[in-house]
């Protein structure tokens, strides 16, 4: 699917001092529809979502703190409630509640969260993957003691200062890592991902615009007990989709499931993690379906 002229347009708002970008896809008139993207990627990831249902509703995209054209955290300390606050903000700020959302990964992770607190607020909800780790894994590092949840942190910390964000000498080489990351995308996403997800630095090289700090989570949050607790307050209807082949868990098969009042899982075929790219145009005919019922 090529994707159609205009575009949308770039704004910002702010939340805890931070400047955060989001882009507009317009048709204000038309319900809300918050698209919210995952880990280390962008809110231009969307593109070919929103290019299909901007005559639907109006689509706002935002880029998470730390991501994309929005501003890095002074101090590099990420956690998922300071992204669910900024969305939080984001919704209040433009008045976009009642509103359906989608989220990708991390991004399904804050929507789910966000449902949970405010499940007034929210229509529908489509969640691609982002359920977090395995039962047994979070109850393992929960378990860990306090002082080498903190270490591991410290450390982990410590490395990232010393890690000096990697350089492409040129855009052929950023796109083949974006290829390589994904073998399931065309050359035409590839394309429009990386240029959409780097920078040109000073020398004339290419670096990805994402912070490297948000690869490390603090050391305490919202335990899986809790988070939980928040899944079984959602009251909107919610679809849950997979990847075959993904690298993410089953919650079919490991009880999760049991802990949502209003959620149908689907696992899509020939899909990765990235299931609104691998197999978009199967991603579309379900949400479609699912958000015009």
């Amino acid at each position: 699917m090529s994707l159609s002229i205009p575009g949308p347009t770039s704004h910002a708002y702010k939340s805890q001092r931070l400047r955060l970008h989001y882009v507009d896809w317009g048709n204000e008139n038309a319900p809300p529809l918050l698209l919210i993207h995952g880990g280390r990627d962008h809110c231009r990831n969307w593109d070919w979502v929103a290019e299909s249902l901007r005559s639907e509703f109006h689509i706002i995209a935002p880029d998470l703190r730390g991501h994309g054209d929005s501003q890095w955290m002074v101090g590099g300390s990420y956690s998922l409630a300071e992204f669910t606050y900024d969305i939080v903000q984001l919704i209040h700020q433009l008045q976009l509640a009642p509103l359906t959302i989608i989220g990708h990964s991390m991004g399904s992770g804050i929507a789910l969260r966000y449902a949970g607190i405010y499940p007034d607020n929210v229509l529908k909800l489509v969640g691609i993957e982002g359920l977090g780790p395995p039962p047994q894994t979070a109850k393992e590092r929960e378990a860990r003691a306090t002082h080498d949840r903190f270490i591991t942190w410290i450390e982990e910390s410590r490395e990232l200062a010393r890690r000096v964000p990697k350089k492409y000498a040129t855009l052929k080489e950023a796109l083949a890592r974006m290829q390589a990351a994904n073998k399931h995308l065309r050359p035409d996403q590839v394309r429009h991902l990386t240029i959409h997800g780097v920078n040109q630095n000073e020398d004339g090289t290419y670096s990805w615009k994402f912070d490297n700090y948000v690869r490390a989570f603090t050391p305490f949050g919202i335990e899986m007990a809790q988070t939980e607790q928040l899944w079984k307050r959602i009251t909107c209807p919610t679809l849950l989709l997979r990847g075959a082949n993904s690298f993410s868990r089953d919650p079919s098969k490991d009880g999760t499931l049991e802990h949502f009042n209003t959620a149908e899982f689907l696992t899509i075929e020939n899909a990765g993690h990235w299931v609104h790219h691998d197999q978009l145009h199967e991603f579309l005919k379900l949400t479609r379906c699912f958000l015009s019922c």
